[in-house]
């Protein structure tokens, strides 16, 4: 008896684990607009503590997602975005550095990209003349 309880801990506690999942483009489906996920240089993530994943088609859905109160700030493990220059590539979403442009065709017309460096950023924008955006600017952008 003392061996399943501990089997059943282990499994429970392994089962509960918040952990990021890569998205699969063509499969998975926004948990916002419910439309599949098909560009690979967009997407994004939120993984709660207790391990529920939702996923993105654009930052848009993420943000409406993310103020909505659905879940609450504190039950989020990661918060996550997926790097323009590095297709399907998911990097902390609190840490990138957000480009904002008409010319940025995103899958829901947010016409935002994300990148996990300041240069990378810059390299992109040049072309773009897009504005540099925090994640706490990107959070009020769509309030």
């Amino acid at each position: 008896m003392k061996i399943f309880s501990i089997m059943l801990v282990v499994t429970l506690l392994a089962s509960c684990s918040a952990e990021p999942e890569p998205i699969a483009y063509g499969k998975d489906s926004c948990h916002t607009c419910k439309m599949t996920l098909v560009d690979n240089r967009f997407g994004a993530e939120i993984v709660t503590k207790k391990g529920k994943v939702y996923k993105f088609d654009d930052m848009t859905c993420m943000i409406n997602f993310y103020n909505s109160g659905q879940e609450k700030e504190e039950d989020m493990a990661f918060r996550l975005a997926v790097d323009f220059n590095i297709p399907g590539q998911l990097v902390n979403a609190q840490e990138a550095f957000y480009s904002k442009s008409p010319e940025i065709k995103s899958p829901m017309g947010g016409q935002v990209a994300a990148f996990s460096t300041k240069e990378q950023f810059q390299n992109r924008n040049e072309e773009w003349h897009g504005i540099l955006l925090t994640w706490g600017e990107l959070l009020t952008q769509y309030k």
